[in-house]
């Protein structure tokens, strides 16, 4: 099956805002990750109701399409498919190893300080109670610790997208339409994938969050055709604004009881609960007015984009997997660290900077590995 020839499928220009943003999601993600953390106040949860997970898997729809619509266009569907897959197996094999090297890390820890509490905190109960049944589990993406819940979410989206594919290059809003209609009625009827142990149920519902991953897949499509939108820019960027203050306020009240106690209980009880697991429409409205004045302020050609400040995020985003497991396990291991020094405010700054140095320079050493090979291979 060939593609239509598409904008999005054949253009050989790079999106470096793409990269850029990724990147940053995955510093944001890092530094919420440490509990606590001061530093964590500089990301996006803390003013509004998204944070950076919206951002990572609204990037990686828009670059599954512009990856993967192009092989489609040159060489058809099994061939993408095939690549697709192969990318779901590397997703795959990245979050077995990045278990079993946080379950190591956190049974030394564990052992050392003869203390259960990192166990448990981590849900990693069910590990010592049965744990052929938990090994099985893990296996199946069905058991997984705290914070290790994106990479499954990301390898069920991905593993979908080859039978979307095709419907998105031809069909964009009949793709999102259908998407929304899915997210609705897994929020009305509460649907969901069983967890282990019993009783527990994916963190991040895949039937819910697709709707992020396939609103950026059509985004990728349809970007060139958004100027029509243009004619209300004022108007959108009012109500999209007044939003962004609405749910600034919000958030800031989470950890202000003097502004908490300025919201009125009809209020709160119509937002509340601002549900993540089925990606709340508070947040994805959050996220949706966020990327619309990026859109705005940001061109594709900016020339900040290049600068040199800029490239250590580049390359992070760049190298998304890689540095996506390292900065997980860097965030449990900066707990460690930080417990042991009763969360001071510097152990809390030396092991967030320590943790993104170590991350940009994974990003690196990934850009210099991917050179060689390509100069090897061109020899």
């Amino acid at each position: 099956m060939k593609a239509p020839t598409n904008p999005a499928a054949v253009s050989g220009t790079r999106d470096l805002r793409l990269d850029l943003f990724r990147g940053l999601a995955l510093w944001f993600i890092f530094l919420d990750h440490v509990p606590d953390n001061i530093l964590s106040w500089v990301t996006v949860r803390n003013y509004g109701f998204s944070d950076a997970t919206e951002i990572f898997v609204y990037i990686s729809g828009y670059t599954a399409v512009i990856a993967y619509s192009r092989m489609m266009a040159r060489q058809g569907w099994v061939k993408a498919a095939a690549r697709i897959y192969r990318r779901v197996w590397q997703l795959y094999v990245a979050h077995i190893l990045l278990f079993v090297a946080f379950v190591a890390l956190i049974a030394w820890f564990s052992i050392n300080r003869n203390a259960t509490a990192l166990i448990e905190e981590m849900q990693l109960m069910g590990l010592g109670q049965d744990p052929y049944r938990a090994l099985l589990e893990a296996a199946l993406l069905k058991f997984r610790p705290v914070n290790l819940d994106v990479l499954p979410l990301y390898i069920v989206l991905l593993a979908a997208f080859p039978l979307a594919l095709p419907a998105i290059m031809h069909w964009p809003r009949a793709v999102l339409a259908v998407s929304v209609a899915l997210y609705a009625a897994t929020c009305h009827f509460d649907w969901n994938l069983a967890g282990y142990p019993e009783g527990k149920f994916w963190f991040f519902n895949p039937m819910a969050w697709q709707v992020v991953f396939y609103t950026g897949a059509v985004m990728a499509v349809m970007a060139p055709r958004l100027t029509w939108m243009d004619r209300w820019r004022w108007p959108v960027s009012v109500a999209a604004f007044l939003f962004l203050c609405f749910a600034a306020f919000i958030a800031l009240s989470w950890h202000y009881n003097s502004l908490e106690r300025l919201i009125p209980e009809w209020v709160a009880r119509q937002i509340y609960p601002i549900d993540k697991t089925n990606v709340d429409i508070l947040r994805f409205l959050h996220f949706l007015a966020i990327a619309w004045f990026v859109r705005l302020a940001i061109p594709p050609q900016a020339a900040f984009l290049r600068w040199r400040v800029m490239e250590p995020l580049r390359r992070c985003g760049e190298h998304s997997l890689q540095i996506f497991c390292v900065g997980t396990f860097l965030a449990l291991s900066a707990q460690i660290v930080d417990a042991q020094f009763d969360e001071s405010l510097w152990a809390q700054f030396v092991v967030s900077l320590a943790g993104i140095a170590i991350m940009t320079a994974f990003a690196y050493a990934a850009t210099w590995f991917k050179v060689e090979t390509a100069l090897k291979a061109a020899r």
